[in-house]
């Protein structure tokens, strides 16, 4: 039971297909031995030759049908659109922002310039010691999103990789051995985005692992950040479903590379970029603006969360 325990789903069901295979041709196999005259072709036996031949193709049978179920198990693993969306955050306050903010807050949405970022973790539970194990980010302005210079690293998370985190974003403890640790990842991420509008998708879980690391990497994240969740539930109120992959599909955004940091900053700069004209047509076409209304639904998330 423990082996089967420390085992994937993909690998077990390997493992049993293969067995009850070997059992059924082992059975044929022994029906052949221990009836040999019958299976000699007299009476109403069977010819010998019919009998290993029937023994041949059920063994092919059952290679092929291990062959089959095994792809379908690893297209499935591989397919991280079906897995389920990283719950909403509540860590840091993403929207008490610097005081340079106040100078920006007339400046049009439109003529901003943003660095779409996301990361991808050991877990859920940064103040428990989780890790950020890959970032990225691309650039985005007026509409367009930088996909060719996109920013994109694997960390050294110091500790092991849970095997429950693996199957989410797929990077394994071996992937991220030779890479360097977030110290030295940081201050690269940090030149990237420069003063530019950070933006992420449930942005406060991204944030708390940045801002957990400022005493130890000597970088700070100033930037006024926005966030995607905040801004759908502004423009659609009425719906339930505020995921990156509900609000994806409402604006009819192409999702790529789902669970990964590249993936999901592009596909989040995508759906920002779609969300800035409903923005305008709600009459929120300025930073100020902008901010202002996140913090309204913010305030009432809050409250939705409390009781």
């Amino acid at each position: 039971m423990r082996f089967l325990n420390g085992m994937s789903i993909r690998s077990a069901i390997g493992v049993l297909w293969a067995v009850a295979g070997t059992a059924g041709i082992l059975l044929l196999a022994l029906v052949s031995l221990a009836w040999p005259e019958a299976l000699a072709g007299g009476g109403t036996g069977v010819p010998i030759a019919v009998a290993w031949a029937s023994l041949a193709v059920l063994a092919m049978v059952v290679a092929v049908c291990g062959a089959v179920a095994d792809r379908i198990l690893l297209a499935r693993l591989h397919d991280r659109r079906s897995l389920p969306s990283r719950p909403e955050f509540r860590g840091v306050r993403s929207l008490e922002h610097p005081a340079h903010a106040d100078e920006l807050d007339g400046r049009t949405l439109a003529e901003l310039r943003y660095v779409v970022f996301d990361t991808e973790t050991t877990g859920l539970r940064p103040s428990d010691g989780d890790e950020i194990i890959s970032i990225a980010a691309v650039r985005c302005s007026r509409g367009e999103v930088d996909e060719a210079g996109a920013f994109s690293r694997l960390v050294n998370p110091g500790r092991p990789i849970p095997r429950a985190s693996i199957r989410f974003h797929g990077i394994t403890d071996e992937m991220v051995a030779g890479e360097a640790p977030v110290g030295d990842v940081l201050p690269a991420f940090h030149a990237y985005a420069g003063d530019a509008v950070l933006v992420a998708h449930n942005a406060d879980f991204d944030l708390t692992f940045l801002r957990l690391k400022e005493a130890e990497t000597g970088v700070a994240f100033a930037n006024v950040v926005l966030d995607t969740l905040l801004l759908s539930v502004f423009v659609d109120p009425v719906s339930q479903n505020h995921s990156l992959d509900a609000i994806a599909e409402r604006l009819g955004v192409e999702v790529e590379g789902r669970h990964t940091a590249l993936g999901d900053s592009i596909a989040t700069a995508r759906v920002f970029c779609k969300l800035l004209p409903r923005l305008e047509a709600r009459g929120v076409a300025t930073l100020g603006q902008v901010l202002d209304a996140s913090a309204r639904v913010r305030r009432q998330r809050g409250l939705d969360l409390k009781f």
